[in-house]
């Protein structure tokens, strides 16, 4: 026995019907017998359809998110952007290339507050990241404090964590546990205002490498 799916109502008429017996559609498409599997194609097409959709909505979402942190923020002036160059360069010589990527290729920099940032707020910082936007806003202690681009080059280097989707305390215990591997260590740079910022918040975040010596708070990477 064959029958034909009302697309309107669902009701299965005779293959021969030209309208639904219920809602008077008209009927059309290929007859398949009850059960068949066109009802199951057009059910899955609609998923299809319908998720589609959904992941068009969240990516239009997603870029008027975006534009919108640009559009509230004010880029970096040349000589800032060549500053950044230069630690990004830093950070690559040292073998740190896969981070040299992410800040060199995929991050927008901002010199000011995007309506987010000002939104969220935060403490007195170097910088800060909008995960996943990989826009990164660069303050002002960023190019005046720091003595060097290897300072530079390590709060770069925590941001990048960021960029990966990491929190702070993955984004600090990265930066602490490489220190020596960038070359920013407590000999030459244990002094800086830098250095006493990153360790604090260190402590903070990743205590656990400040567990060892008979004290049980030495810097357990110097050891």
């Amino acid at each position: 026995m064959s029958s034909i799916k009302c697309e309107r109502c669902g009701l299965l008429n005779w293959a021969e019907a030209e309208a639904c017996k219920r809602c008077g559609a008209t009927l059309g498409g290929e007859a398949t017998g009850i059960g068949g599997r066109s009802g199951e194609s057009s059910g899955g097409r609609s998923i299809i359809r319908s998720a589609a959709a959904v992941l068009g909505a969240v990516l239009f979402i997603l870029l008027i998110w975006y534009v919108s942190l640009l559009a509230t923020s004010e880029p970096l002036t040349i000589e800032q952007k060549q500053t950044v160059d230069r630690a990004i360069d830093a950070l690559e010589q040292k073998g740190f290339e896969k981070n040299g990527f992410i800040l060199r290729h995929l991050v927008n920099y901002r010199a000011t507050d995007n309506w987010w940032n000002r939104w969220v707020g935060h403490s007195d910082a170097y910088a800060a990241t909008n995960f996943p936007f990989e826009v990164v806003t660069l303050y002002p202690d960023f190019f005046r404090f720091p003595v060097d681009d290897v300072e530079r080059a390590a709060i770069l280097l925590h941001e990048s964590y960021h960029l990966m989707g990491q929190g702070e305390p993955k984004a600090f215990a990265g930066v602490w546990q490489n220190k020596k591997k960038l070359g920013w260590t407590e000999d030459i740079y244990g002094k800086t205002r830098v250095w006493k910022n990153v360790s604090e918040l260190t402590r903070h975040y990743a205590p656990q490498f400040f567990r060892c010596g008979p004290d049980n708070q030495s810097d357990c990477t110097e050891e």
